[in-house]
């Protein structure tokens, strides 16, 4: 089993107060506040993390999968738009939409289209998040 490390620290109250997230690799190392959440203030946000984590995630998923099936990928870029909303009297994720292009020799696009729904449905990160709505808009390019 692999197990990764990620910690928070937030001190005061939610609108006024800040917090550090970082990870054990030390490549996540970034303030957070009230201000990065809901506003456009500088440093990140979960929703923001759980964005490249997803994006992360199923890039090398399709590409993985693709490979198996015979067409090496050149290049997947993947886009993951978490949106965040007021539902009742708190936040929820309430949907992510992935947009991928890929460049992917040989293959067509329903093929192509069937294996980024596969690897939507197959990444660890969709699983993870299976109780939010996950679109995907998959195009391959040329």
């Amino acid at each position: 089993m692999i197990t990764r490390h990620a910690e928070a620290t937030w001190e005061g109250d939610l609108p006024h107060g800040k917090g550090h997230v970082k990870s054990n690799s030390g490549v996540v190392n970034h303030p957070y506040s009230f201000a990065t959440r809901f506003e456009n203030g500088p440093g990140t946000n979960p929703e923001e993390l759980i964005g490249a984590a997803h994006s992360a995630c199923f890039s090398m998923a399709l590409s993985h999968m693709l490979t198996i099936g015979g067409n090496k990928p050149t290049r997947v870029h993947t886009v993951a738009d978490v949106q965040l909303d007021k539902v009742g009297e708190g936040f929820k994720i309430v949907k992510i939409i992935l947009t991928c292009d890929a460049i992917v020799p040989g293959i067509d696009d329903k093929k192509f289209q069937e294996t980024a729904a596969k690897a939507k449905a197959g990444c660890p990160i969709s699983q993870a998040l299976a109780a939010t709505p996950i679109e995907l808009k998959a195009t391959l390019s040329k």
